[in-house]
């Protein structure tokens, strides 16, 4: 694995996004890197692990290991050869299968937390998928774009005939224990708070 100037994402985990994060020689994690773009008082900021290069007077990172959208650092930590950085003047061709392996580690634990769907669900769900891409290669027209946006709307009545009371009962079961509720939906806390908002006032008609 190596760099990549996406972050690390999973299908079904998508908040637990990953990314290198660097530390300095103090053992401190830097703040965002600030950008003046020359357009008065806009500023862009990253935390990107090759913006912390030295140059511009930014921090310089001296190490990376892995990080996580819902606040895991990785243990083990690798040392940056800025040099060989700058030689290859490409951060995507610099190694950084070790932060991305332990933050896969992390998302595999993230996962076995989680619940799981049933069996049958899942291959049922799986198979509406499958027909569903079929459809773009067997009927282009009018109509088979039609079918698809029919089959649409039947998967958003039973969401909303479904998603909002669970979400209503599983809130109500948990109080406020918004870690627990997370955890169980393979979710930071955040994005698991906006998931039962979402469903608690989704309605269709």
């Amino acid at each position: 694995m190596y760099g990549v100037r996406e972050g690390w994402r999973r299908e079904g985990f998508e908040s637990h996004e990953g990314a290198v994060g660097v530390l300095l020689a103090d053992g401190s994690e830097p703040g965002p890197v600030f950008f003046d773009l020359g357009s008065g008082s806009t500023f862009h900021e990253s935390t990107s692990w090759w913006h912390y290069d030295g140059t511009f007077r930014r921090p310089t990172a001296v190490s990376m290991r892995g990080r996580c959208a819902c606040g895991w650092r990785g243990t083990k930590t690798y040392v940056i050869d800025w040099e060989k950085v700058r030689e290859d003047d490409d951060p995507d061709a610099y190694d950084t299968s070790g932060p991305y392996t332990e933050w896969k580690a992390h998302l595999d634990e993230v996962a076995r937390r989680a619940v799981t769907l049933p069996e049958d669900l899942a291959g049922l769900l799986g198979q509406v998928r499958e027909r569903l891409d079929r459809l773009w290669l067997e009927d282009d027209s009018a109509r088979g774009y039609a079918v698809m946006l029919k089959a649409c709307e039947e998967l958003e009545t039973i969401v909303a005939e479904t998603g909002p009371e669970a979400a209503r009962a599983l809130a109500r079961e948990h109080d406020e224990a918004m870690d627990t509720i997370a955890e169980a939906l393979g979710a930071t806390e955040k994005a698991a708070r906006a998931r039962l908002l979402h469903y608690e006032h989704l309605t269709w008609r």
